[in-house]
């Protein structure tokens, strides 16, 4: 055998077993319409599968004996990957956007960050808001805490608190994330 750090061949991709991959003495056989044949002899379920133009396939290779099927090797691949596929259009891809604010924040420059949380919020992405304190300001974290207690309040319909506003050296920080309500409302909207 060749040295495995010098071979330059391509790393089986597919763990499946299929044919002649298939090493065991016997098999359990279910064959292309799912019924039990029984235990089989491995060169007996290769020759049938032939028969048939089918191939032979572990589909569990841990049982005793293991269980291979006759089926459409390529086609059944396909199956999986649409499985596959579907499970993960299902899945719902969750972001965390963050908002930086100061404890000095002008009327007009609060609404606009606002806005710009309840955009993200619509969008089902959690939010991050972090008020960033300098010099002096720290001193004063209760001015940070009135800033994020009342963004809380006018986004309240939207969003649930999901972290308390939390003072880690300079900066206070507080996670946002979209209610249930609100989730529905723009399924609704949507659809």
């Amino acid at each position: 055998m060749a040295n495995p750090r010098f071979d330059r061949s391509p790393p089986e991709r597919d763990p499946t077993r299929i044919n002649e991959r298939i090493r065991v003495s016997e098999v359990r056989l279910i064959d292309e319409d799912g019924n039990q044949v029984g235990i089989v002899p491995t060169n007996e379920a290769l020759a049938l599968a032939s028969e048939r133009d089918l191939d032979l396939v572990e589909v569990a290779p841990d049982a005793k004996p293991p269980v291979a099927r006759l089926l459409d090797y390529s086609k059944y691949k396909y199956e999986l990957e649409q499985k596959a596929k579907q499970a993960r259009k299902h899945q719902q891809q969750i972001n965390v956007r963050e908002i930086k604010l100061r404890p000095k924040i002008a009327q007009h420059d609060y609404e606009t960050k606002r806005g710009h949380v309840e955009r993200f919020l619509k969008q089902q992405d959690k939010v991050k808001v972090t008020i960033m304190f300098r010099g002096r300001e720290q001193s004063h974290p209760e001015r940070g805490r009135m800033i994020l207690d009342r963004l809380l309040q006018d986004v309240s319909e939207i969003a649930t608190m999901e972290q308390e506003p939390l003072q880690e050296g300079r900066n206070m920080t507080m996670l946002l994330a979209p209610s249930r309500g609100a989730a529905q409302e723009n399924q609704a909207a949507a659809g």
